[in-house]
């Protein structure tokens, strides 16, 4: 089996090597994105958890995001739903930023591709990430941010405490919705001048 040096160093890197971070910084920079929580990529996220939750039949959405991935992840826009009745011990706590090892973003950035993980610990790669044991994580569906230049900005995700098998449709509604942010942001772009 030939391995890929960026993507997979001999052993198993819970953080990709990503060479594009510099000129991805540069381009957040232009776009003023990944710097500050932003309103209309927090109404994005929450939009995307609702279509999630739809698509999954659940009665509480999960998790979503916009994130900004350089030398750290930035939550540009999040969606952390409250659970009604639940034990406050028992909440998950997400902040804006994150290190690069925590969570499966980096993977799909370095990757330029979605990734579908129904269930994360039915992939030994994935199962030992800290979000696991930390934040009890256990499904995952992303798809990169490439913007007009080709540059990959960061993601779209959509994370769960439960296993949920997203399949076909969930991957092509996380690629339609990254598709629709990459517009979101190339007005925003026309709108800079």
């Amino acid at each position: 089996m030939i391995q890929d040096p960026l993507y997979e160093p001999s052993g198993h890197l819970l953080t990709p090597v990503d060479p594009e971070v510099p000129q991805r910084v540069v381009r957040l920079r232009e776009l003023r994105l990944g710097q500050a929580p932003d309103a209309e990529l927090d109404a994005f996220a929450r939009d995307l958890a609702e279509a999630a939750r739809h698509l999954a039949g659940t009665d509480l959405p999960p998790f979503a995001m916009v994130n900004f991935v350089t030398d750290q992840q930035y939550l540009g826009g999040l969606y952390a739903p409250r659970q009604p009745g639940a034990d406050p011990a028992d909440a998950v706590e997400l902040g804006r930023e994150a290190p690069l090892d925590h969570g499966y973003c980096p993977h799909v950035v370095v990757r330029r591709k979605a990734l579908v993980l129904d269930d994360v610990c039915d992939y030994p790669r994935f199962a030992g990430n800290p979000v696991v044991d930390k934040l009890g994580i256990r499904t995952y569906v992303g798809a990169p941010l490439i913007d007009r230049t080709g540059t990959v900005l960061g993601t779209i995700c959509v994370i769960d405490r439960e296993p949920r098998p997203w399949g076909h449709a969930g991957l092509d509604l996380i690629k339609e919705r990254a598709a629709d942010l990459i517009q979101v942001i190339r007005r925003r772009e026309e709108r800079l001048g």
